[in-house]
């Protein structure tokens, strides 16, 4: 019989592993055709560090339990089942009756010659190798044992020997049982023997497979034949494969080791350790795993942990795990050796002194910091969760360094290992230096209660071994104090014991200096808030439960007390232990703390009150002063500069000489009075008055710039010396310190089905809330509902309502479905996604609904009328009905769109209002997170266990009342400006108008503030470069700046980084990682409410995973919870989602040459599809992730083509245009694509449809989202102006730039032109205006009621009409000088002419005879006789008052004059403004959009040509019909394509360039070192291998060009996903040998010479996939 061909016959049904017998291939030995499931040593890593009780199997037969395609995909369809569920039922290929196996073993019989027997065994592997143990039938076992035994043995038949041990091997195989009556029959000498003594390589091979299989069921009588030395023996003769087989033999054996067989196994400890050296990785792990399960089981006895000490194990373990070595272990193989080491420590002094030897800190310190532990996985501990690096960590340094009591059990160890340590304190000091720093950064972030107290209690025994200088020199680098304060604000009273003990341990050694320390750092106030707690000793938990952190609930009702966490006894997991701690012991040691060591008389010589806290608390209490003043008073000029001085003065002191603590910092109230004096005042006092919203914006636009001011000051000097930065950080660490958000770890029940009732019936495999919903007392118009209804986690309060509302409010339930389904479509429809294309949209059908005539009246509602106001009751019965069955299928956040549909102003009513406990409930969360934030407040260590399922929850419900349309609070007329951006659509700046942020934070929280500064600082940071701007434009207006090139901007913002919250990213993804959140996407309440309010506070990859979890539900969950609690990549989880076959894929077959209507034909099917699509080519074999990728590749490049009018680059629509386009075809786009402006007057243009161009834009709204749904990249290049454009950010003038920078750049120089204009003509009317407002004393001329009459002599008139003519600022010179001239001149004229003609009378006589006279002239009139002229100053020396007066009437119109001047000056300056040396009106410009000659701006743009007087309405046409009014109709194509798909508002938590990173990936550059981590080579290759060298030198030298193209071969796309070469899922893989379908890279074993001259130029002529075609066919 051809076996081959028989398998060839079969090979649609059988599994790939089980292999003919006799098949030559079978045995080649070569690892490439023998694949091998993962070692049991990625299992071992439990908490308790136990090995795990399965077998670790061989690979090369046997069969598999995995169901599912490669990880790599198939060509094959996925919709075969998968081979791990084969059962072997067919008679034709397993016809195992009595007589069949009779004649064979008669055949067998020693009276049988060779060829028959030959030809029986033959005929027995056959069958066998086919059955299973439940349709092998009949076999006789006890008498077909025996034979095949005497057979192996036969030493002179080695053909018969080989098919009688693979007989045995497919029997134990298929009849696992069989291996007992092996062991009865004496198989295991016989196998044993073979491999002692070799004679055959296949024999000995076979009998490797037999006693693997042996080994599972009976590992005892295994180790007593010797099997572990017998496969060890001679390892290294066997091929890699045969080795893995012989290692897999040995874990099996080592589960279970009777002590008195330890000499049995100790001598293959040597064998073992050496093998540690191989290269093979799986080789190396199943050792780990066998050295593991030694230790566990010799735990007891250190002697014989000294003597596997003695061969090296400490020393190989090291190496293997020091940081060079890292790469090549798993994860979990990683944490078995230090799981190895820890067991070694706890017994072994050997080990103790070794590894202090070999700088063990230093390996653990460089481990810690390669983990990143800040963001690590902390796990709480139990012994069924799997531990992770940190524990391991943990549990080895507590063995190290030995414990402060003395009550334990050895206590000879413990002084044993205390003597190292004083004997040799540089050890000690040495382990202090590399851990305890980083100990302290691991807890700062938030650890859970287990880390927190696995830290501190290696913290405590450091500070207790160390010596004062040990100390001193800690001290240098770490905070130690300001560490011990924020432990002593955690609950855990364990902790809290530690802490303390460390407190008083620092003050027993060093208190001169710990005492200022502990004042300034808050250690004393945290022990004083411990003493006021009267209930201290009941807030901890007692009597054998773990006391939860503030950040953790307990995942189980019962677990270890942390007392015993680290202790080196092995007690069974579900042991309960009294707590070591007593009832008051954290008083206790409080209260011993305070009398002893800070006593008043202590503290306050050491300055209870630091001075940098009082100061600071008195600016703040100054600032809060003023602010409060000024929001009462309207404030002023004066009082603002004053607080912009108080404010300088206090964020000045932030950057002080003198160091803040962050307890000073909070402590002092900084970030509450900045927050209030930011808000005008309405932090404190809450609501602003409607009539008070004008001065309220203006008042907060003038302090935010202020803020800006000082914040964005040193900006010259780098981000880092910002103060903004420094303000950052410091709110980071009080975030850190304040922290109480829980993270709450459930405890599922058994997966069982479960019957929901809400949103409706269906079976669901997540646990349900049992919720009994009551009519509130009171409410007469509804019905009552008694029942117990199970709810879903996931269901909305608007689910809940939808599903109620018929049955409370007296309709008829069974009416209203039974309509639902006739007048539009039934819920099981919407489920399967039998929907015509307006049917899936949820806004046609309830728009249908609301088309509807009424029941009686018979009125249809018409288009665009308010859908809310006139519903009828069917109606809003129906609308609530489809509302819930489509939101609780989770499709794509319909609510949005039948809002949208169902009322004008986007807000549907709610019919129902819900309350628990008395509290209203709010409509925008679960009930599930209503529940849990109730349970939470009332107790804070609830736990979310059977106890929290069983509970029936009373919800009572009553009829909503109508809300009132108030209209929205009319910033709009304030916050608007026609170019640049609106601040009230700036989430930042709104928060700051409202004065409160949106979320269910208590405001008194120090904690609200906190977050609030952050938001408004994060804000800040990504506006500055419009800040900076504005500034610019401003002093170019005024004449600060001439050069047009000056108005260009230069910003060091922050990094995004900074803002980043380690400890809450942390939290984060703990929740996410819990079975409850991933089943159900069910979250506490904070989760959501910070992601929204400030999602800056999360890592990129949280909130992407966050994103996943909630923006698709639970479609991406449906892997196991405790495979995804293990799995330490939440992005690996995800892609095993996609490629798994638990979940339904979409096939869809394309067309090559016509991608995009394939594209629109796809997604006319398959946008509101759950399932993952998959792209298959016409005529065309193989599907996958490769043609899929390949398929967005191909539709990016079509929607890039020149002539679809969607881009502005396009060159289609601009006639006459010689710019050359992109290669193939496609629009250069230097920039990023935005879409191009089409006119609304505009259909058509150059033979382009417009409405085509909108379709384009749904497509490619439906293809991105598709994209970042099911991950996918593509290849478009939008700009950053357009990813704005996707997460609804307004854009303003300044965005043009980013796309368009030389038409951004001219029009921001024109818009500072327009200001300089303005600001002139401002000064020009200010100063026209002051001219003729002057006052006179606080008076106007006016009012001084002066006519026109001479001062004094009211009959003397100075002009005809005087009588009727008054003084005014206008006649004001006139009028001084008419009483000048009649004072002067006139008046007097004809007086002074008698004078002088009768001079020569009297006078002249007088002086001619020297006679003197009694005529006391005034200096005037002497001036008068010597002829001298007069003027308005001589009126002073006669009559001092009128010509003072007239001297301040003439300053008065002299500064009148002064300002006209100016005025007039200011004018001309306005209208004759250059740009660029030139006259607006010589630019030649019209009124058509720059680019675009057939876009015209207004009506008659034809004629209208641009000038100085119309530039800024110019300019704002130019912007709206680039940003706003030219594109808005495709955008809004775009949106509604992207919703067809899911929620475009779930991607608002990323900002533009994260939305870039998730949808296009990164293109970075690739260093040999990053080549090598992230690539894999198998199949007979290593990283060390010559060809493979020479291919990374080549790829590392790749220009951009050439990686795309490099990356478009391998891949399918020509950029990689986030996360570069390390997330590419399946790895790149470079192998000897052909698989085109996956990411292999076959590369030729010929001598690299010959390669390099050969396709060297290939790559750098960037033609890669003619290289890759040239390699495929040569091998």
């Amino acid at each position: 019989m051809d076996r081959g061909r028989k398998r060839a016959e079969a090979g649609h049904k059988l599994p790939a592993d089980k292999r003919a017998c006799s098949s030559s291939e079978f045995w080649t030995g070569s690892s490439s055709l023998r694949p091998t499931p993962e070692p049991a040593a990625a299992a071992v890593a439990s908490s308790s560090s136990e090995p795990v009780d399965c077998d670790v199997e061989s690979s090369s037969s046997g069969r598999s339990d995995t169901a599912g395609d490669s990880e790599y995909g198939s060509c094959d369809s996925d919709d075969e089942p998968g081979y791990g569920s084969w059962v072997f039922d067919d008679p034709s290929l397993c016809g195992a009756s009595k007589g069949k196996f009779q004649k064979i073993f008669a055949s067998l019989d020693e009276d049988a010659g060779p060829e028959a027997q030959l030809a029986a065994l033959t005929e027995l592997c056959e069958v066998l190798s086919f059955c299973m143990e439940d349709s092998l039938g009949y076999f006789p076992m006890e008498t077909s044992v025996p034979v095949l035994v005497r057979l192996a043995g036969a030493e002179s038949r080695p053909d018969v020997m080989l098919l009688a041990v693979r007989a045995l091997t497919y029997l134990c195989d298929g009849m696992p049982r069989t291996a007992d009556a092996l062991v009865r029959h004496g198989a295991l000498p016989v196998l044993c023997g073979k491999l002692l003594a070799i004679e055959y390589l296949d024999v000995a091979e076979q009998c490797l497979e037999a006693l693997e299989k042996i080994s599972r069921t009976q590992p005892v009588h295994c180790l007593q034949a010797g099997t572990i030395m017998a496969v060890l023996s001679y390892i290294d003769f066997f091929t890699t494969s045969m080795q893995r087989v012989a290692l897999s033999t040995v874990a099996n054996v080592c589960k279970k080791l009777p002590l008195d067989c330890s000499s049995l196994v100790m001598e293959s400890v040597p064998i073992l350790v050496k093998l540690l050296q191989y290269q093979d990785r799986k080789l190396v792990e199943t050792v780990a795993t066998c050295l593991i399960r030694i230790s566990d089981c010799f735990t007891h006895s250190p002697e014989l942990l000294d003597e596997m000490c003695r061969h090296e194990v400490v020393h190989k373990s090291l190496h293997l795990i020091a940081i060079d070595g890292r790469i090549s272990l798993s994860q979990a193989t990683y944490t078995v050796f230090l799981s190895l080491l820890t067991k070694l420590a706890t017994s072994s002094l050997i080990a103790v002194r070794t590894l202090f030897e070999l700088n063990i800190s230093s390996i653990l310190r460089n481990i810690l910091m390669a983990s990143d532990l800040s963001h690590g996985t902390p796990c709480p501990p139990f012994e069924d969760v799997q531990s992770n690096q940190m524990h391991e960590v943990l549990k080895l340094l507590n063995q190290l360094i030995p414990p402060v009591a003395r009550d334990v059990e050895d206590v000879q160890l413990v002084l044993a290992k205390e003597k190292i340590l004083v004997d040799q304190p540089s050890l000690l000091h040495q382990l202090s230096m590399d851990i305890l720093p980083l100990y302290i950064q691991v807890v700062n972030p938030g650890a859970n209660v287990y880390i927190s107290y696995g830290c501190v209690s290696i913290i405590n025994k450091i500070v207790y071994f160390s010596t004062p200088e040990m100390l001193m020199d800690l001290l240098k680098v770490t905070n130690m104090s300001s560490f011990l304060a924020g432990l002593l604000s955690r609950k855990d009273h364990h902790v809290l014991i530690s802490t303390l003990k460390t407190v008083e341990i620092l003050m027993q050694k060093l208190p001169g200096v710990f005492l200022s320390s502990f004042v300034k750092e808050g250690v004393i106030y945290a022990i004083d808030s411990l003493l006021m707690q009267e209930n201290c000793s009941q807030s901890t938990q007692r009597s054998g439960y773990m006391q939860l952190s503030d950040n953790q609930m307990a995942a189980r009702d019962i677990s270890r007390c942390l007392c015993y966490a680290f202790d080196s006894s092995r007690a069974s997991s579900c042991e309960v232990k009294t707590c070591r701690l007593g009832k008051d012991t954290v008083l206790t040691l409080a209260k011993h703390l305070k009398t002893t060591y800070f006593t008043s008389e202590a503290v306050n010589s050491e300055m209870g009150l630091t001075e940098i806290l009082h100061k600071l608390k008195t600016f703040c209490a100054v600032l809060n002063d003023n602010v409060d003043k000024a929001a009462t008073n309207d404030g002023c000029a004066e009082n603002e500069e004053y607080l912009s001085h108080i404010l300088d003065q206090v964020i000045s002191e932030l950057h002080g000489r003198e160091t803040m603590s962050t307890f000073e910092f909070i402590e002092s109230g900084i970030v509450r009075s900045l927050v209030h004096y930011l808000s005008n005042g309405r932090y404190l006092q809450g609501t602003v008055c409607d009539c008070d919203l004008s001065n309220n914006f203006l008042a907060v636009l003038r302090r935010f710039r202020t803020f800006a001011c000082i914040s964005l000051s040193k900006m010259n000097q780098g981000w880092e010396n910002m103060l903004i930065t420094l303000l950052v950080r410091k709110l980071q660490i009080a975030l850190s310190s304040l922290d109480s958000f829980p993270v709450v770890l459930s405890h599922v029940p058994n997966t069982r089905n479960t019957y929901a009732d809400i949103p409706f019936r269906r079976s669901t495999m997540h646990p349900c809330l049992k919720v009994c919903f009551v009519r509130e007392e009171g409410e007469t118009t509804l019905h009552d509902h008694d029942n117990v209804l199970n709810v879903e986690l996931a269901s909305s309060l608007d689910a809940i309502e939808g599903y109620l509302w018929p049955k409370v409010s007296g309709k008829n339930s069974e009416h209203l479905a039974e309509s639902a389904r006739k007048d539009m479509i039934s819920t099981s429809d919407i489920a399967a996604g039998n929907m015509c294309a307006e049917e899936k949209n949820p806004q046609h059908l309830v728009a249908k609904i609301l088309r509807e005539p009424e029941e009686k009246g018979g009125l249809a509602c018409q288009e665009g009328q308010s859908l809310s106001v006139d519903r009828s009751p069917r109606q809003r019965d129906l609308i609530a009905v489809i509302t819930s069955s489509l939101s609780s299928l989770g499709e794509r956040g319909v609510e949005g769109k039948i809002s949208s549909a169902s009322s004008s102003n986007g807000v549907m009513e709610p019919n129902l209002n819900f309350c628990l406990e008395g509290k209203q409930l709010d409509q925008s969360i679960t009930l599930y997170q209503a529940i849990l934030q109730e349970q939470l407040s009332a107790e804070p260590d609830e736990i979310v266990g059977p106890k929290f399922w069983n509970k029936v929850y009373r919800v009572t419900y009553k009829r909503a009342e109508p809300k009132s349309n108030d209209s929205q609070m009319p910033y709009d007329a304030y916050l608007c400006n026609k170019i640049g951006f609106s601040w009230q659509k700036l989430s930042f700046f709104s928060s700051m108008l409202n004065a409160n942020l949106p979320c269910t934070l208590d405001k008194s929280n120090p904690l609200y503030d906190i977050l609030f500064m952050l938001k408004i600082l994060e804000g800040l940071n990504r506006i500055s470069f419009h800040l900076l701007s504005d500034e610019r434009n401003d002093a170019f207006a005024e004449g600060r700046i001439e050069n047009f090139d000056d108005l260009k901007v230069i910003i060091s913002s922050v990094p995004q980084a900074e803002f980043i919250s380690s400890k809450l990213t942390d939290k984060l993804e703990q929740q996410m990682r819990d079975p409850l959140a991933l089943s159900s996407g069910s979250m506490p309440l904070w989760c959501n409410q910070l992601m929204a309010a400030c999602p800056f506070l999360f890592s990129f990859d949280a909130r992407r995973k966050y994103f996943d979890l909630t923006a698709f539900g639970s479609s991406r969950s449906q892997l196991n919870p405790i495979q995804r609690l293990n799995s330490s990549d939440t992005n690996s989880v995800i892609e095993r989602w996609l490629q798994s076959g638990s979940f339904s894929r979409k096939k869809f077959k394309v067309d090559r040459n016509n991608i995009m209507s394939s594209a629109a034909k796809m997604m006319e099917l398959y946008a509101h599809s759950k399932g993952v699509l998959e792209v298959e080519y016409s005529e065309e074999v193989g599907t996958g992730l490769g043609p899929t990728m390949e398929f967005y590749t191909l539709v990016s490049q079509e929607f890039q083509k020149v002539g679809m009018g969607m881009w502005r680059e396009d060159l289609g629509l601009r006639g006459g245009s010689s710019k050359v386009v992109g290669e193939f075809g496609l629009v250069e786009a230097p920039f990023g694509l935005f879409p191009q402006p089409w006119s609304a007057a505009n259909g058509v243009s150059n033979g382009i449809q417009f409405p085509e161009v909108i379709k384009k834009f749904f497509l490619l709204g439906q293809l991105v989202a598709m994209a970042i749904k099911e991950r996918r990249i593509l290849d478009l290049p939008f700009s950053k102006a357009f990813y704005k454009v996707i997460l609804e950010q307004e854009l303003d003038i300044y965005d043009i730039q980013s796309f368009d920078p030389k038409l951004g750049r001219t029009l921001l120089e024109f818009q500072a032109l327009v200001n300089r204009k303005k600001f002139l003509e401002s000064i020009s009317r200010k100063n026209y205006k002051c001219a003729s407002d002057l006052y006179y004393r606080n008076a106007r001329i006016e009012d001084l009621c002066l006519d026109f009459t001479l001062p004094g002599y009211s009959n003397y008139e100075l002009t005809l009409e005087s009588n009727s003519k008054m003084v005014n600022i206008a006649n004001l010179e006139e009028y001084i000088a008419l009483v000048v001239d009649a004072t002067i001149k006139c008046g007097i004229s004809r007086q002074v002419e008698a004078f002088k003609s009768g001079f020569n009378e009297l006078v002249a006589m007088a002086i001619k005879e020297r006679r003197i006279l009694d005529l006391p002239f005034s200096k005037a009139f002497y001036k008068v006789i010597l002829e001298q002229e007069l003027d308005i100053y001589d009126i002073q020396s006669f009559d001092p008052k009128l010509g003072r007066t007239l001297l301040e009437f003439q300053a008065l119109v002299n500064r009148k004059k002064f300002l006209e001047s100016i005025s007039r000056k200011n004018y001309k300056c306005a209208s004759d403004l250059y740009y660029r040396n030139a006259r607006i009106e010589d630019l030649c410009l019209d009124f058509t959009l720059p680019g675009y000659s057939n876009y015209e701006l207004t009506l008659e743009s034809n004629s209208k040509m641009v000038n100085i007087a119309n530039l800024e309405e110019y300019i704002a046409l130019v912007v709206d019909a680039t940003i706003k009014c030219g594109i808005s109709r495709q955008v809004e194509a775009f949106k509604s394509g992207f919703n067809e798909v899911f929620r475009l508002k779930t991607l608002q938590i990323f900002t533009e360039d994260e939305l870039e990173l998730l949808l296009c990936g990164e293109g970075d550059t690739w260093d040999f070192t990053k080549l090598v981590d992230h690539i894999k080579f198998d199949h007979g290759y290593t990283a060390s291998s010559p060809p493979v060298l020479n291919l990374l030198e080549i790829m590392q030298e790749f220009e951009s060009n050439q990686r795309r193209a490099f990356l478009q071969f391998v891949t399918g796309a020509p950029r990689l996903p986030p996360g570069g070469l390390a997330a590419l899922n399946p790895k790149l893989t470079v192998v000897r040998k052909v698989c085109l379908c996956l990411r292999l890279m076959r590369q030729p074993s010929f001598e690299f010479t010959f390669w390099f001259t050969t396709f060297r130029p290939l790559f750098l002529m960037g033609s890669i996939v003619a290289m890759m075609r040239i390699w495929t066919c040569q091998v």
